[in-house]
């Protein structure tokens, strides 16, 4: 199954672009992946940033795209319990999840109903840009756990 992220903007910071370079390239032998990076909207017009990014973004959606979103509101996951969902849709026949990282207004309502899975990866407010890094980090330790293999616990 390839997984794909479509993320808002690119990675500005060298400390976090490092950190993600770093588990694409671990996650590599794993599995396949891809990664979109979506314009920003204009900042100064925080709703018109919400449409325009979601626009973007859906554009990059086919039909049969399994797509979940990363929400603060949504669910949070173990990485045993992300293991074990990514597996699971893969057992199903999935060939492609994309995994949706909105900008940093949030997500409009289309994206948000477009989503079979809202992902939250903390209560915390942390930058945008950590929680591509994040992903990608728990992409690669969801693909440890699905192999049995050793992984940081």
């Amino acid at each position: 199954m390839l997984i794909r992220i479509i993320a808002v903007d690119r990675v500005r910071s060298p400390y976090i672009a490092a950190a993600c370079a770093d588990f694409r390239k671990r996650l590599a032998p794993y599995r396949p992946y891809a990664e979109i990076e979506v314009r920003a909207g204009d900042g100064s017009d925080p709703r018109a940033a919400i449409r325009d990014e979601s626009a973007r973004i859906l554009r990059h959606l086919r039909a049969d795209d399994r797509m979940w979103l990363l929400e603060r509101g949504g669910t949070q996951l173990s990485s045993p319990g992300l293991a074990g969902r990514l597996e699971t849709i893969e057992r199903d026949g999935t060939r492609r999840l994309t995994l949706v990282i909105a900008g940093t207004h949030g997500a409009d309502a289309a994206l948000r109903m477009r989503a079979e899975f809202l992902w939250s990866l903390s209560e915390l407010t942390f930058l945008h840009e950590w929680a591509r890094a994040v992903v990608l980090e728990q992409l690669y330790r969801a693909a440890k756990i699905a192999r049995n293999e050793p992984y940081h616990h």
